[in-house]
Formats: C-alpha cells, sequence, structure tokens
C-alpha cells in the first residue's frame, strides 16, 4: 500500500517547497507573506514602503523565515527591502527589483479593483523600446528607452515627445519598471484625458556618480546631462522615430535630480522645448538662477514652467527658495505645493498623472 501512497506524498513534499519558495505571496485578505532564507541570521524584517510597513520574520527550519503583514497591504505599487541583522537586501525569491545603479530594493505590486492607471488593464497598448546609442558628447555607449503610444504605426502625423528623467538612485528603466509611465499614458490616452505622445526615458548619469554624494557631483552631472541631451539624445529620437521637431512639439520633467535637470533645461534650452516640469527637485542654486536666467525669453518660450513639491518633501525648502527667485526676477512658473507628500515613487506616479493631460 506504501508503494500507492509515495506518489501523493511526494506531490504534497513538492507543493509545501514551492509555496516555502514564493515571496511576496499576497494572501486572499490582501496580506502579504515574505519569505527568506537565512540560516545564519539573527533577525530578518521586511521594511516596505506601504503604512505600517514593517513586518517581523520568523526563523523556521532550515533556517527559512516567514513573516506576514499585520493587516492587508493597501493598492499600489511599492517598495521594500530585506533587513538581514544589520544589511538591507533584496528579495531573493522576487524577481521584480527597482531599476537602480546600486539595486538595492524589492517592487510589491498590489492591483487596484477597479484597476488604477498604474495598473495592467484589457487597453490598447504601446510600446516600450530599448536603445543603445553612441554618445559624441562623452564619447561612450548610453543607453535609453522610448515609449510609443499604441496609434503610433497607424498614423502618419507626427507625434509630440515628453523627455522624462529619473533620480539620483535610478536609470533609464526607472520610469518604466517602476513609475509605470507607460501603463499610466497607456490608460490615460484609453480614456482620451491625454493626447498620445511618446516618452523618452535617458539615463540621466552621463557622468558616473560612483559613491559620490549629490551635493558633490549634481551640478558637473547636470550640464554633461543637458549638453547631452540637445547634441545627442533629441537628434537620435527625431532621426529614429516620427515625432515633432519643434519646441511646441517637445516637454520635459523630471523627479528630484531629474528635477534639477528640468531646471537646467529650463534655463538654458527654454527654445528648444515648451513645457518643463519638475518634481521634487533638486534645484540649481540661487545664484545660477540668477546668473543665467533670461527671463524674457523664458516667458515667451515656456508655454508651462511647473514646479511641484509635496509639503513633506526633505526638498521642499529649497524649492521654496527657488520659487522666491523666480518671483523676484519675474519669471512667469506654476508653483504647486501637495499637502502630505514626501520624496517618494507614490507622489511622483500621481504629479505625472496629473501632467501627461495638460501637455501639448
Amino acid at each position: 500500500m506504501f508503494r500507492y501512497l509515495l506518489p501523493f506524498l511526494t506531490l504534497n513534499l513538492a507543493i509545501s517547497i514551492a509555496i516555502a519558495q514564493v515571496s511576496p505571496e499576497i494572501l486572499e485578505d490582501g496580506r502579504v507573506t515574505f519569505r527568506i532564507n537565512a540560516p545564519n541570521a539573527d533577525t530578518v524584517t521586511v521594511k516596505g514602503q506601504w503604512p505600517d510597513g514593517q513586518t517581523p520574520l520568523t526563523k523556521g527550519e532550515k533556517g527559512l523565515w516567514e513573516g506576514t503583514t499585520p493587516e492587508p497591504v493597501p493598492a499600489g505599487v511599492w517598495e521594500y527591502g530585506m533587513m538581514v541583522d544589520k544589511m538591507r537586501t533584496i528579495d531573493a525569491r522576487n524577481p521584480v527589483i527597482k531599476p537602480q545603479r546600486w539595486p538595492k530594493t524589492s517592487i510589491l505590486h498590489i492591483k487596484s479593483n477597479p484597476p488604477d492607471h498604474w495598473d495592467l488593464q484589457k487597453i490598447p497598448h504601446g510600446t516600450l523600446h530599448s536603445h543603445d546609442y553612441w554618445s559624441n558628447s562623452l564619447k561612450s555607449w548610453r543607453k535609453l528607452v522610448v515609449y510609443t503610444p499604441p496609434s503610433y504605426h497607424t498614423t502618419k502625423k507626427p507625434l509630440p515627445t515628453l523627455y522624462l528623467s529619473h533620480g539620483f538612485s535610478d536609470n533609464q528603466a526607472s520610469w518604466s519598471t517602476h513609475g509605470k509611465a507607460h501603463s499610466i499614458l497607456d490608460s490615460l490616452i484609453n480614456q482620451k484625458a491625454a493626447k498620445p505622445m511618446l516618452i523618452v526615458m535617458p539615463d540621466a548619469h552621463p557622468v558616473d556618480p560612483e559613491a559620490r554624494v549629490y551635493e558633490t557631483y549634481g551640478p558637473k552631472n547636470t550640464q554633461a546631462f543637458a549638453k547631452e541631451m540637445v547634441n545627442n539624445v533629441l537628434p537620435f529620437v527625431e532621426k529614429l522615430y516620427n515625432v515633432q521637431t519643434k519646441p511646441s512639439g517637445r516637454a520635459f520633467a523630471g523627479l528630484s535630480m531629474g528635477g534639477g535637470h528640468a531646471f537646467t533645461i529650463a534655463f538654458q534650452h527654454h527654445d528648444m522645448f515648451s513645457q518643463i516640469s519638475g518634481f521634487s527637485s533638486a534645484p540649481p542654486p540661487v545664484e545660477y538662477i540668477k546668473k543665467t536666467a533670461d527671463v524674457e525669453q523664458m516667458n515667451r518660450n515656456l508655454k508651462l514652467f511647473h514646479v511641484i513639491c509635496g509639503d513633506a518633501d526633505f526638498l521642499l525648502e529649497r524649492n521654496e527658495e527657488t520659487h522666491a527667485a523666480m518671483n523676484e526676477l519675474g519669471i512667469d512658473h506654476e508653483y504647486v505645493i501637495t499637502p502630505g507628500d514626501n520624496h517618494s515613487w507614490p507622489v511622483w506616479r500621481g504629479y505625472l498623472i496629473d501632467l501627461l493631460p495638460r501637455l501639448f
């Protein structure tokens, strides 16, 4: 009789092993279970971006740690990491990792019902294209990601383009993989809330940051980025894709470090873009603004100069100083402070959702 039970025992063992390898596991009640194999660890804790996101794990057989959030995790796209003793690491069982120059963050995507803009929906979808291109400015190979809307191959009319820059720790894939920019625009286009457009997401690090802090690295990198943008990225995109090539068909937006890039583009290349937005920006020094601003030309060229930051963001004070300086100089701009918002991707997805319908 044992030989008849053996296949069932083997199957049950296989199922148990498979479950033990799942992390994160979204339960029917909305709670989430995390697992990691760390036989030599003394403590393991999940630190997540969602409210009350700290969940201790318990050590089980063969060094497998396991723990479940006490409450359901709200719908959204959340960051989390595993604290194994004092070292932060990704969830090794989760293949969805936030694109970064120094990867240390996993992604937990809890879908909304009904779907939110960043959720995958049964609607027409655009296409993401990954490119390697040669930068004459940097004398090196560079990367960028381009989104084309669902109608791209069926329309003969050149489309406008949004150039979208990421933050200090991220790379060219961050705005799509984690920011869900393509899913957001798919949804807004389907709702006829935004116009079909391309989104170009370049690597915003023409200068390798290595281990340097932003304060010593940012100004040099920003100047190199602005130069590469106009000398290499724009020509590459406008040669390869059917896009508008006048300033009225170009917009630029960025977050944090990328928001600093937006300011630099606004002050140095306002003749090449008509709409610019900085999210939670790390703006250039006030002295640079006062020295560089051609107020009359900026006000004439920029249809939209949009600056937005949360009142819980650590960069709020710098944005306030920049706003005051631009007011003093008479630079036309729209300044928005959003209550309760900090320096994080859930905030920036919301900013993008609000911005896209206003473009073009």
